[in-house]
């Protein structure tokens, strides 16, 4: 009998700052640099995509194809989200 399995989705259980602050932390930290930006969409959609376009000064359309994981946005693009989200990134020693 064949196993069913589901998508996981971690976003699901993103309920506070501090779990916001570890997701997006943990997808840094990956190689791929388009785990970050997907990461950073699911916040997104969490607070509100259009809240979010709104403060970033960015509109729906360009958020969504940041997010898709298919571009590569420039790094003002990441800095004006993260800026709306009141995210900041901060270098510690390994």
């Amino acid at each position: 009998m064949k196993t069913e399995t589901k998508p996981y989705n971690p976003a699901l259980f993103i309920k506070t700052d501090e779990d916001i602050a570890d997701y997006l932390n943990e997808a840094y930290l990956d190689e791929d640099p388009a785990v970050f930006l997907i990461a950073l969409g699911d916040v997104a959609k969490i607070k509100g995509i259009s809240n979010v376009a709104k403060l970033s000064g960015l509109n729906r359309e360009s958020l969504y194809k940041v997010f898709s994981g298919k571009a590569q946005p420039r790094w003002s693009t990441v800095q004006g989200v993260m800026k709306a989200l009141n995210i900041q990134v901060k270098a510690h020693p390994c």
